[in-house]
């Protein structure tokens, strides 16, 4: 039996993130768990960059606020966590240890070559490092995670 009461999603809100989520969902439901989907912004002042860090932050914590649904937040007592980190692969691994989670789940590129080696691998470096089990998810050619069935509604004579 597998046993998880905390679940993290790691988001950077790309269609491989997307698919992540849709399995940290699904997880989560099943398995009875609390939702925790994780943001980390690049520390401004280890990376300049001619956009306001107080804009991207506010558009990431947005961005990271609707990849939650009201039922995510009831159900599942989902939480959108922001952080603010100069490793996103670190700041991952420290909330994984503070909030006491179970799974991480987070979705990967696929990178290889000299694009790996360039943009590095926070997928890899979680696996390598991550105090728990991690599940990594590429963007499917065919979906794992799919939304539950409603029952269809019976019509009363």
């Amino acid at each position: 039996m597998i046993v998880a009461k905390q679940i993290l999603v790691a988001t950077d809100f790309s269609p491989e993130s997307d698919a992540a989520l849709a399995y940290g969902r699904a997880l989560a439901r099943s398995l009875g768990a609390t939702l925790h989907v994780l943001h980390a912004v690049a520390n401004p002042f280890l990376r300049p960059t001619f956009a306001d860090p107080g804009v991207i932050e506010t558009h990431a914590a947005q961005s990271l606020a609707t990849c939650l649904t009201a039922e995510d937040r009831t159900t599942l007592n989902a939480r959108a966590v922001l952080e603010i980190a100069s490793r996103p692969a670190d700041a991952i691994i420290d909330y994984a240890r503070r909030a006491e989670i179970d799974l991480i789940v987070v979705g990967t590129h696929g990178r290889t070559g000299f694009d790996r080696a360039l943009m590095g691998s926070v997928a890899e470096h979680l696996v390598r490092s991550a105090p728990c089990p991690v599940l990594t998810v590429r963007h499917p050619e065919r979906e794992l995670a799919v939304p539950d069935e409603k029952p269809a509604a019976t019509a009363v004579s």
